[in-house]
């Protein structure tokens, strides 16, 4: 028998409910059933066909930097230009080099290797920073591009659980800050580390944010100096919920999950109460998104964009990428998002900036996009991890755009 997608609402939701202890069931009247839609639409192999297929705004223009890559996920960009990309099922990092400036790399080098499951990288003062789901590690960077041996900074990390793809970047306050998933869907966490945003000095670590469920992609503000983040949303709520959100990241800041979503929302779902207090009171007290976007679309990296390469409108504005659904039908995501904020640094709206990856009525994807980073010469790079592709998106008339 042949299952349409629909079909896997009813049967997601049982399972689930039989996970539930019996005490949690006793509590749930009056929560909302759970839905969704387990399908990924069929992977396409990636050939240079597909490339006709992409879709950008009019003056840019894409081509292949990489390609043949294990799950690329994580990319960084070092003072040299050498482009940096984590591969988790490798194990490894690659470092991929344009030597002759043609736009894609003619240079690949594993330089850190042998250490379990690598997704994080950051580049900051000629080291190296990379992180697995329970540990953060630190590599000396050559002047000439060579890596040194990669050694423990940080240890002790909560276990991976559902989410275990640790992402790490630098403030302008030259601290580390790691992104912590949740270790499931929706659950009070154990672990108070567990659904957090840490800020790490040396060794020393401390919680800088929490209930942010999974928030892979984060960056800062290249004039404000503010710190925004995307967090994903719980699944089986339905299509449209919860939304995706775009959080103006606080210290001391709880942002609601499991509990609430967006914009200080009640999540119907989940039976548990939070403690000392009823949902109501607590996601009264929670730091409401700033956007929000479509249910589902898994936000991954994110950045701002504040070189000359792209037209002056984009300078300021941030990209991100969209992996794609797996619980929802029609599917959503699969692109790169231009993310719009105005003059004073407060974000507005969003904007497709990179399609076409879904085809055949939207039932196969060439792409599930992952890796985002600013090449040196402006351009955007945009990492495929399930083709293994790294997409180079350039501007036509770069000649023309004004510094500013």
């Amino acid at each position: 028998m042949k299952y349409a997608p629909e079909h896997f609402v009813l049967a997601a939701a049982l399972v689930l409910l039989c996970l539930l202890p019996a005490g949690v069931l006793a509590q749930a009247e009056d929560v909302v059933q759970v839905n969704g839609s387990s399908f990924v639409p069929e992977r396409l192999e990636f050939s240079e066909d597909l490339l006709d297929d992409l879709n950008l705004p009019e003056g840019f223009e894409v081509n292949v930097f990489a390609r043949d890559l294990v799950n690329p996920r994580i990319i960084t960009v070092g003072d040299d230009g050498t482009v940096y990309v984590t591969q988790p099922e490798e194990n490894q990092t690659t470092a991929l080099r344009d030597t002759d400036g043609d736009g894609a790399a003619d240079e690949e080098e594993v330089v850190v290797s042998g250490i379990g499951y690598l997704h994080g990288i950051a580049y900051h003062n000629d080291s190296l920073y990379l992180a697995t789901p329970t540990e953060v590690y630190v590599a000396a960077v050559g002047p000439n591009g060579s890596v040194g041996d990669a050694e423990l900074l940080v240890g002790g990390l909560p276990d991976g659980g559902q989410h275990p793809n640790r992402t790490l970047r630098f403030g302008p306050d030259g601290r580390l800050y790691l992104s912590v998933g949740s270790s499931c869907n929706a659950c009070p966490e154990p672990n108070p580390e567990h659904a957090t945003m840490l800020q790490i000095n040396g060794s020393e670590r401390r919680i800088y944010a929490e209930g942010l469920r999974n928030t892979i992609g984060f960056d800062w503000h290249p004039e404000t100096g503010e710190f925004w983040a995307f967090d994903q949303g719980s699944d089986w709520r339905g299509p449209d919920l919860p939304p995706e959100e775009l959080n103006r990241i606080e210290e001391g800041g709880n942002y609601g999950w499991p509990w609430c979503y967006g914009k200080q929302q009640i999540d119907t779902v989940i039976a548990q109460e939070p403690p000392n207090m009823t949902r109501e009171e607590f996601c009264a007290m929670s730091v409401p998104s700033v956007l929000e976007y479509q249910a589902h679309s898994s936000p991954m990296q994110f950045v701002f964009y504040n070189e000359t390469q792209f037209p002056e409108e984009y300078r300021n504005d941030a990209f991100l990428t969209l992996r794609g659904s797996w619980n929802r039908y029609p599917p959503v995501g699969y692109k790169v998002v231009r993310v719009q904020f105005n003059d004073a640094g407060e974000p507005e709206g969003f904007e497709d900036f990179m399609t076409g990856f879904l085809h055949n009525n939207e039932t196969a994807f060439s792409a599930r996009l992952c890796g985002l980073a600013i090449a040196e010469d402006g351009s955007l790079l945009v990492g495929d991890d399930t083709n293994g592709v790294i997409y180079r998106v350039s501007y036509a008339g770069a000649e023309n755009a004004t510094a500013s």
